[in-house]
């Protein structure tokens, strides 16, 4: 199965953890094989402006990939679709799929933004905590967006890291540290990494087992519908409560 990603130019982490975690499906059921393409939106710091010129290039990047006939698109930029305003991942998934349409090869299209929300909702969360990279006025269109999707926000950690670079390179266990500021009263479960490039995926079992709570990432829920979208049952060891058999059975 071939797996296609619209990333931004200066995302090194969708191109790691996806992977990580669809390796490590391999592992568990036999006969599953997956390869990766990409194609890439020039963004290097992370700004309203900057993700809003991004975004335009998504058109692009999503006919490359229907050239290499790829059995799922995830548009890897959770930000820059709820930075564009409340809902707009429908928006841009459709756009999406027309693109791939009109040349002659129409994928299924999960954005990280759509995902994410989808697969709280499908697993009955109700209320979170998260943390991001951002800046805290884009954290804050962030929070909006998902208390919008009709899911309660808890508490928030804005990180305040405008070069992308630099948040790909952090290490995901520094997030240990972090969630100890984090209130996670009333909250259902933990988005440890409410950002695609900041990487998460190690630190996501050992947070869960510090906090003796769910935890997830926008990467990981990202995998779980791409996972639906190819029909596959959506599980994978070693990635948290939402793609754990229990959660795919909710």
């Amino acid at each position: 199965m071939r797996i296609g990603q619209i990333v931004p130019s200066s995302n090194t982490t969708m191109e790691t953890e996806i992977p990580a975690i669809l390796r490590g499906r391999e592992a568990m059921i036999p006969g599953d094989r997956f390869t990766f393409h990409s194609s890439r939106m020039r963004m290097k710091k992370v700004t309203k402006e900057e993700l809003a010129a991004m975004d335009r290039d998504s058109l692009r990047c999503a006919a490359e990939l229907a050239d290499a006939q790829v059995d799922v698109i995830g548009y890897a930029c959770l930000v820059a679709i709820m930075s564009m305003g409340r809902g707009y991942h429908i928006t841009s998934k459709q756009a999406l799929h027309a693109r791939m349409s009109e040349e002659g090869y129409a994928a299924p299209v999960i954005t990280s933004a759509g995902a994410l929300i989808d697969e709280l909702t499908l697993a009955g969360i109700r209320s979170i905590s998260l943390v991001t990279p951002y800046m805290p006025a884009l954290t804050d269109l962030v929070v909006d967006y998902i208390r919008h999707q009709g899911i309660a926000v808890v508490d928030s950690i804005a990180l305040a890291i405008p070069d992308n670079l630099e948040v790909g390179r952090r290490d995901p266990m520094a997030l240990l540290r972090d969630v100890e500021r984090l209130n996670t009263d009333g909250a259902d479960l933990v988005v440890l990494s409410a950002c695609v490039q900041m990487p998460s995926l190690p630190a996501v079992p050992l947070v869960e087992d510090k906090l003796g709570m769910p935890v997830t990432s926008a990467a990981i829920c990202t995998t779980k519908s791409m996972l639906r979208a190819l029909d596959l049952d959506p599980v994978a060891p070693d990635a948290g409560f939402i793609l754990s058999a229990a959660a795919s059975r909710s």
